[in-house]
């Protein structure tokens, strides 16, 4: 592999701009009897917590149409397990580390920041989708408020790690709560989250997924999340990490042009693992072919003139 696709994100050199997505690689060793990962950019595990958590009840996961809907609840190992049990064996292969994390209250992201903040990893990124128990479920990432205080207060805490938020989709301006992060502090921005959905069995008459309703991905929420990260794009100067329904360099490509610094590959990961890897040689070639000396060149340039 050759230098092009070197890209740095929030002072992080990965070797490439392509990151497999959290909740969609496991910890990073469910994948490596399938494909090399240290070929990866990348890896952001499935988010961690301050304490075990089972996840939700089966069934609570199901395919859609050109998607997939999910509500796993978040199963994790917490954040010691994680760093004892986990992290020393993904840290034998080379690829950066970024650690996805919530909390239940702000209290516990924090807690879980300054617990990772000595880990050795290489970023963290902080999922603020989870409902905040002491305000009676509201999510923290759907009130600008909210949003911003989880990330003052995380930001505060960490002294060795960049901190990306990834926020959620399912509001009504993005900007007002890309905007947010970066005042709080925020290094970083990941977009988007997974987009709330619902699938009814005609048959039985209720519901596919035990939790009701579930988080959808894959490529029908790519038109979404590129118009999404635009919008960030213009709102903040912080790096955008794009995430949603990428499938093939094409996609890559798309999500630079409207401003990602890098990219995550999320649910193509279940259809092949193989997918990331092809994105990376694919990517590759398109830049040598034409003549792009970086990924970097793309970045935030679509021409959106008349």
């Amino acid at each position: 592999m050759s230098d092009i696709l070197k890209t740095t994100f929030c002072g992080v050199k990965f070797k490439n701009p392509v990151i497999t997505a959290s909740g969609t690689f496991g910890y990073g060793l469910e994948y490596v009897k399938h494909i090399d990962i240290s070929r990866l950019g990348g890896i952001s595990v499935k988010g961690i917590s301050l304490t075990e958590v089972p996840g939700n009840p089966m069934p609570r996961i199901m395919e859609t149409t050109s998607g997939m809907l999910n509500a796993i609840g978040l199963q994790n190992v917490g954040v010691e397990r994680f760093l004892k049990e986990k992290l020393p064996a993904l840290r034998k292969h080379d690829t950066k580390i970024i650690v996805n994390f919530w909390g239940k209250t702000l209290e516990e992201y924090v807690k879980v920041a300054e617990i990772l903040d000595d880990a050795d990893v290489d970023m963290l990124e902080m999922n603020i989708s989870c409902p905040n128990i002491k305000e009676g479920g509201i999510a923290f990432g759907t009130d600008p408020e909210m949003t911003y205080k989880v990330t003052n207060e995380v930001k505060k805490v960490l002294k060795n790690k960049p901190l990306m938020v990834k926020l959620s989709p399912n509001v009504t301006n993005i900007r007002v709560f890309a905007k947010a992060c970066e005042d709080a502090g925020a290094d970083a921005i990941s977009a988007i989250n997974t987009l709330l959905g619902m699938a009814i069995n005609i048959h039985t008459r209720k519901p596919y997924i035990s939790n009701v309703t579930g988080g959808l991905s894959g490529p029908a929420i790519k038109p979404v999340a590129v118009r999404m990260v635009h919008e960030t794009f213009s709102s903040v100067k912080i790096p955008i990490m794009g995430i949603g329904g990428i499938t093939n360099w094409q996609d890559v490509v798309e999500f630079a042009l409207v401003g990602a610094g890098a990219v995550q590959v999320g649910t193509a990961n279940f259809v092949d693992p193989q997918i990331p890897i092809n994105i990376i040689d694919d990517l590759e070639n398109h830049l040598k072919v034409n003549n792009i000396a970086s990924f970097s060149e793309l970045v935030g340039k679509a021409d959106f003139s008349k």
